[in-house]
């Protein structure tokens, strides 16, 4: 038997290091980047802003100029308070029926498991589109209301597969254990299923989330009344220049350092997030797929 080892188990050498750190540097860099123009843009002064043709690297002064305004009572601040409604509430319902679908789904024996199963499959492979979406909020009373930007997206078949392969992985020994102490589904799903999938719930919550607090282009089709429109519209809107929101002033008219002031309120809620999450990443989504 030979003693030698694959390239890919062996130490690299010093040359490799250095080169693996070098690309890992340039990656870094080129993400961090923009995202330092974006935050430098959006403090910097209006004339510097003006002389460096409207993008910042870095500004010669600091001012808080632009979060002032966007913050002073206007549809920004009103965004954002729909956008953290939407999110929190949409996040919770969807993963109460997610948790709630998929342990029924995981569960051998369950009635209809399968053909329903199927089912969610068929909706992943082959999701509906904007026109019937449309015609399903209007016939069902959500036009023109919160509930529109959640109640169609309430669970996700992706996000369900994940977390049923996750229950799927779950010592099925735990669960008789807890069904011969006399515990219910509920009870076995809340004192032995849940306990257990911190992981996936960290990752499968932080998934709404991001995309609830991302959504724009819903609030465009279902909503007439433009003072309802969430955080990711009006960062459209002033990014794009789009139309105008207020009655007063076009938003086309916005500086740079107020369009980039928005897109730094935007990201600061996931941005701020995502790290405590982070660690349950690679084990939650890994797991749920391999059982899936």
């Amino acid at each position: 038997m030979s003693s030698v080892r694959p390239a890919w188990q062996g130490r690299p050498g010093p040359g490799l290091r250095l080169a693996k750190v070098v690309a890992l540097a340039v990656v870094v860099l080129l993400v961090l980047f923009p995202v330092w123009t974006v935050v430098a843009t959006s403090l910097a002064e209006p004339g510097d802003v003006v002389a460096n043709g409207g993008w910042v690297v870095w500004p010669h002064g600091i001012t808080f100029g632009a979060y002032a305004e966007i913050l002073d009572g206007g549809i920004v601040t009103r965004a954002l308070a729909i956008s953290a409604g939407v999110t929190v509430v949409g996040t919770a319902l969807s993963l109460t029926c997610t948790v709630g679908l998929a342990y029924a789904l995981s569960r051998p024996g369950v009635y209809a498991g399968r053909p329903l199963l199927l089912l969610i499959l068929f909706t992943f492979l082959f999701p509906p589109g904007m026109i019937p979406l449309f015609l399903v909020v209007r016939s069902t009373g959500l036009f023109d209301q919160y509930a529109a930007l959640v109640l169609p997206f309430v669970v996700n078949a992706f996000n369900l597969v994940v977390m049923r392969g996750f229950f799927q992985s779950i010592p099925r020994d735990l669960i008789e254990a807890a069904r011969i102490d006399g515990a219910g589904d509920l009870a076995v799903l809340w004192r032995v299923v849940l306990p257990l999938s911190k992981a996936v719930l960290a990752v499968v919550g932080l998934f709404y989330a991001v995309a609830y607090w991302n959504r724009f282009f819903e609030a465009i089709i279902y909503f007439n009344d433009q003072s309802k429109w969430p955080i990711g519209t009006v960062l459209r809107q002033y990014v794009t220049g789009g139309a105008d929101l207020t009655g007063e002033a076009a938003l086309v008219s916005a500086p740079q350092s107020t369009q980039m002031a928005v897109v730094v309120l935007a990201l600061t809620p996931i941005v701020c997030v995502y790290p405590f999450l982070q660690r349950y990443f690679a084990k939650g989504v890994l797991t749920g797929a391999l059982k899936a």
